[in-house]
């Protein structure tokens, strides 16, 4: 089987359809399982004990994927899924805040708060397949978006380390979607079981679950927002469009995948990330370095002319090239560090 494999890694570097559909169809086939075959009984969440087995389960094929490609497509492409995967993780493991958060200010219970997290799932799903499509062929027509997103990657690093960890989810009421939803729909306080809508006096109405969910499924526009362009600086700039969009799609999803299992391991454990934002900052700021820095350092500069300063391990035919195996790394030590500073200086109560 890997022989084969092997030898289609020297074809021509075109992701055929049939790994495209047979990836959609084994997402399919698990968001299928987890909604029947292991959901069991919908009136409760989910126990610990199965949601970091779920978690296991889904790092598990995350390893398995990640080898399956460097046997196909060559061990680059498996480093670059690797990176891409960990920093959406990372990204993910942050957007968990405002879950809480959110979750907490309705009221909502936790055998309800899986129904949510799964719709939001699909509806993640799907902003994710727009976005890198769309950010792939934008960033392959005009190169000069590349180094634009680099500077918003870089504002938004920024912006994140100077951010006090209680200013997320601030204020949900405020929000500019449970106001519009307030004030365009007919809302009702009351909770009707696992119903997004309710009869209440011959009324139709929206309940606390669906605003929620729209809450959620913003959240994760705006999520996209950051992850999309930061993924997408890890990939090289010559490689192929199509490569590209597979890389980033599979990571993308193979971390969303495992978000909600994940919510329901660790939710009672937040406090123990203490350094997990600074973190996120630091990669964030990294990453936007590095889509900016080859354009930066090209200005004014003749091919060839950049040797000089430029240290020789970042220079690829001429060009400023960060190598996958130094951002995989930087990004690996990055989160490490974190995680061990966090146990090592827990937060106080």
């Amino acid at each position: 089987m890997f022989a084969a494999l092997s030898a289609a890694a020297e074809a021509p570097l075109v992701i055929p359809h049939w790994a495209w559909g047979a990836f959609l169809g084994f997402v399919g086939l698990m968001l299928a399982l987890d909604l029947g075959v292991f959901k069991k009984n919908s009136n409760e969440a989910p126990s610990f004990k199965e949601a970091v087995a779920w978690c296991v389960v889904w790092v598990s094929l995350a390893v398995a994927f990640g080898f399956l490609l460097s046997a196909w497509r060559g061990p680059e492409d498996a480093e670059l899924f690797a990176a891409g995967y960990v920093l959406e993780l990372a990204l993910s493991v942050d957007n968990l805040f405002i879950f809480i958060l959110v979750f907490a200010h309705f009221g909502i219970p936790e055998r309800l708060q899986h129904r949510v997290l799964f719709w939001g799932i699909l509806g993640a799903v799907a902003m994710r397949a727009v976005f890198i499509v769309a950010g792939i062929a934008a960033v392959d027509r005009f190169a000069l978006l590349l180094p634009l997103f680099g500077a918003f990657l870089l504002f938004t690093g920024l912006k994140m380390a100077f951010a006090g960890d209680e200013h997320d989810g601030k204020g949900v009421e405020e929000n500019f979607v449970v106001r519009m939803v307030r004030r365009f729909l007919p809302v009702t306080n009351r909770l009707h079981g696992e119903a997004f809508v309710a009869l209440e006096d011959g009324r139709r109405v929206f309940t606390p679950l669906f605003v929620v969910l729209l809450v959620i499924e913003s959240t994760d526009l705006l999520f996209a927002i950051d992850s999309i362009p930061a993924v997408l600086g890890i990939l090289p700039a010559g490689m192929p469009i199509e490569e590209k969009r597979f890389i980033a799609f599979t990571s993308n999803i193979f971390a969303i995948m495992g978000l909600r299992s994940m919510y329901f391991a660790i939710s009672g454990f937040m406090h123990l990330f203490r350094f997990l934002k600074p973190a996120l900052s630091f990669i964030l700021v990294f990453i936007g370095l590095k889509m900016i820095l080859p354009w930066a350092a090209g200005i004014g500069q003749p091919a060839g002319q950049l040797g000089g300063w430029v240290p020789a391990f970042l220079l690829h035919e001429g060009k400023v090239h960060v190598p996958t195996s130094v951002s995989l790394s930087v990004i690996g030590f990055i989160l490490a560090l974190a995680i061990a500073l966090s146990v090592a200086f827990p937060k106080k109560k």
